[in-house]
């Protein structure tokens, strides 16, 4: 049937339902669907996946959004939260209107402003902390394109320091060790060429919960396809269900299991010896460094039996070269990650899949010009090596150490602008440093659509309308097919938000540093930058997504060498950088700590229905799931004497205690161990939906060990207790 047809048919069915029913004598509602239906592209902002779609709104009312078939992000398919998008516009939660703090200290009052006012109070501000101090004293925390209008503000001001969360506490130790190992990075969406493995190894990764499109889907193909599916967890996840081989391991010992693989693949000769031979440099280096590591040394170590651990290394090389030993995305665990993802990294060269298919195919995006506008000044020092200098390998500002050099009456920093990320509850036990840190600063922006934690700490609160009521910059992400799409607003800003571009060209001119920001409307830079790429914002509106050709191979060229991004022009399985720099040339196990008696390694994931702790107020995704439950084994619950269904305080070694949280009683955890989805346990009082329920993994991390290489907080070796609690108290 034809689309029209339907719509005809649709249309009249909703007239002949507006007669009265003979059920309850209630007019029945027209369906949906049935009234003026419009369309128009967008790109989801759930999540950083950024999956293209289509927003079908009815009589100017938002309908749905569903994916766009032309996506390689998503192949027509959105996920369960990219499906939840229009409760985020229509969350009544939301920031309304611009706020400016009323009192001192720690009073969280505020009250709403203009927004002349609230970027005559910023600017102000702002030339007062470079008249004090100097121009160089401002920092940004940013998560999202948005964050990129206020770096180059800020830049232009003449401050640079900045910071992604998302790196030092979540994919910086892999973006790290890849780029020591192959010159370069998995990329964001991950490189990996899943539908094409025979045998794919989850190490900690929990594709299929933490619901990133085309991976979760590539997964699904390859399992069609008959591929072999190993998991490593302690906990029996979505993955493990699906898997040959689950292997519960002890948590921390990562490391010591990646070296006995590499030792089996190595002494048996089952390596890619051609592929080694050619594009591998410090082959030898490694043979004899894992010589000690033997499946009976990494059994007493991991737990997982030495018969289990030669047949798992004999499935993936039996598979070689399509078999991919997936890097993960959040890696910042035990204090050691850089080295773990480097063994990960290794791993894959010996059997031969960076570059081949079923392994890592190569990216491609397009080529496109950046709009003409004045450039900022370089920046008078190095404020990289002023503030970290102990992590010369990382090339971005890493968030914690931003957040400690901005704590005290010497502080190097004294002002924060935060974008779309909520520090209380991303840093690791963080938040009585980040309040010290809201107190000695001048100056704290926030700007987000929601209220959150971090809102609380903030001088100004600026909101942001959602993505559906405003352009941002194109997608134009490294991916098989390179391709752009657009995000354009379906509606206008409800209340007083306004989008980020908007704001920070608004502080800039009052700055007298507008001509930064040459144009009236961002729409203008889109339309001007997609004309120099044989396209316009006129098409883009209409089609959403546009593909464009390869210019190179999507994976090597066999027995082609391959010049690669590291000093020896090789994959430095030996990394002569780390060992320059004082570091390990080798990954090196470290075993790691046991719990105090009495308590538990606390884990924590993710969820399909939810984007860490963005989400939990969304009124459409809050009702598929409202609470998150801590998982306990039987033997450990018979121990607490507690039982499914429960309430229980977890509580750290330090004596700081969670909200309250149902228990779940599994033998899908390790006895040894707990499970929390993250993202609960919100504090802030004007989430209605969210506010203290479920309970906050972070605040209770107590045992935070910092990656020495990436500078990255270890998140995964605190330990927890835990105490019954009413079903009426909070705590």
């Amino acid at each position: 049937m034809k689309r029209r047809e339907f719509l005809k048919i649709s249309a009249a069915l909703g007239a002949a339902g507006t007669m009265p029913t003979l059920l309850g004598g209630c007019a029945a509602k027209p369906l949906p669907g049935s009234g003026v239906v419009t369309t128009s592209p967008t790109i989801c902002n759930m999540c950083f996946w950024q999956c293209a779609g289509t927003l079908y709104q009815e009589d100017g009312r938002p309908w749905k959004v569903v994916g766009h078939p032309d996506d390689p992000h998503c192949d027509g398919r959105l996920c369960t939260r990219g499906t939840g998008g229009i409760g985020a516009y229509l969350d009544p939660d939301r920031l309304r209107q611009p706020l400016l703090r009323v009192g001192k200290g720690g009073d969280q009052q505020f009250r709403a402003v203009s927004w002349e006012e609230a970027f005559d109070h910023i600017a102000q501000r702002m030339q007062a902390i470079a008249e004090r101090h100097g121009k160089d004293r401002l920092a940004l925390f940013s998560h999202g394109d948005g964050g990129n209008h206020f770096h180059r503000m800020l830049q232009a001001f003449g401050s640079h320091a900045y910071a992604h969360p998302s790196f030092a506490q979540c994919r910086g130790p892999r973006a790290t060790a890849f780029a020591l190992t192959y010159g370069e990075s998995v990329g964001s969406p991950d490189r990996t060429d899943m539908g094409n493995s025979r045998c794919i190894v989850l190490i900690g990764s929990h594709i299929g919960e933490n619901l990133h499109n085309s991976q979760v889907q590539s997964l699904a193909r390859a399992l069609d396809n008959g591929a072999t599916l190993i998991t490593v967890d302690p906990r029996f996840s979505v993955a493990a269900s699906k898997s040959a081989h689950w292997l519960p391991i002890r948590p921390g010992t990562d490391i010591a299991l990646l070296l006995a693989w590499m030792n089996v693949l190595i002494n048996e000769r089952l390596y890619d010896q051609d592929y080694v031979a050619l594009h591998c440099n410090g082959f030898e280096q490694l043979v004899r460094h894992v010589q000690p590591f033997n499946p009976e040394w990494a059994y007493l170590e991991t737990g997982i039996e030495p018969a289990k651990i030669r047949e798992t290394a004999r499935a993936m090389a039996d598979a070689a070269p399509a078999a991919l030993v997936h890097p993960g995305r959040h890696v910042t665990w035990y204090g050691d990650d850089t080295q773990r993802c480097r063994a990960i990294a290794i791993l894959n060269a010996l059997l031969g899949s960076w570059g081949r298919p079923g392994g890592f195919y190569s990216q491609e995006k397009v080529d496109l010009p950046e709009y003409p506008a004045p450039k900022p000044d370089k920046p008078a020092t190095d404020w990289k090596a002023v503030l970290q200098p102990d992590f010369p390998l990382v090339g971005t500002g890493i968030s914690n150490r931003l957040v400690e050099r901005s704590v005290g009456a010497d502080a190097f920093f004294k002002g924060w602008f935060v974008y779309a990320t909520n520090l209380p509850m991303t840093l690791p036990g963080a938040r009585d440093q980040i309040a010290a840190a809201a107190q000695s600063l001048d100056l704290v922006v926030v700007v987000d659509t929601m209220p959150a934690e971090i809102t609380g700490f903030a001088d100004v609160v600026l909101p942001e309308c959602t993505y559906l009521e405003r352009f941002d910059e194109l997608r134009n992400k490294p991916e098989r097919t390179p391709t752009l799409a657009l995000r354009m607003p379906a509606f206008e800003p409800r209340y007083q938000s306004r989008p980020a571009w908007w704001m920070a060209k608004g502080i800039a001119d009052r700055l007298g540093l507008g001509h930064y920001f040459p144009w009236q409307d961002l729409s203008e830079v889109l339309d001007w930058q997609l004309r120099q790429v044989g396209s316009s914002l006129d098409e883009m509106q209409k089609k959403g997504v546009k593909r464009f050709p390869r210019k190179g191979p999507i994976y090597f060229e066999p027995g082609r060498p391959i010049r690669f991004k590291t000093p020896s022009g090789k994959i430095e399985l030996y990394s002569s950088l780390l060992a320059d720099n004082g570091q390990d040339p080798l990954p090196r196990y470290t075993p790691p700590d046991r719990p105090p008696e009495g308590f538990f390694h606390l884990n924590y994931g993710r969820a399909p229905a939810h984007t860490f702790g963005r989400t939990i107020n969304n009124p459409q995704l809050f009702e598929l799931m409202p609470e998150n439950a801590v998982w306990v084994h039987p033997s450990a619950a018979a121990w607490l004497d507690i039982a499914s269904g429960d309430y229980v305080a977890l509580e750290n070694p330090n004596g700081r205690r969670s909200n309250r949280v149902r228990v779940r009683v599994t033998e899908r955890i390790r006895p040894d161990s707990v499970f929390l989805v993250h993202g609960f346990g919100h504090t802030d009082g004007r989430q209605r939906l969210a506010r203290n329920v479920g309970a906050d993994d972070a605040d209770l991390m107590h045992n935070v060990k910092i990656d020495p290489i990436a500078g990255s907080t270890g998140m995964r070796a605190s330990f927890v207790t835990l105490k019954r609690v009413g079903k009426g108290e909070l705590t």
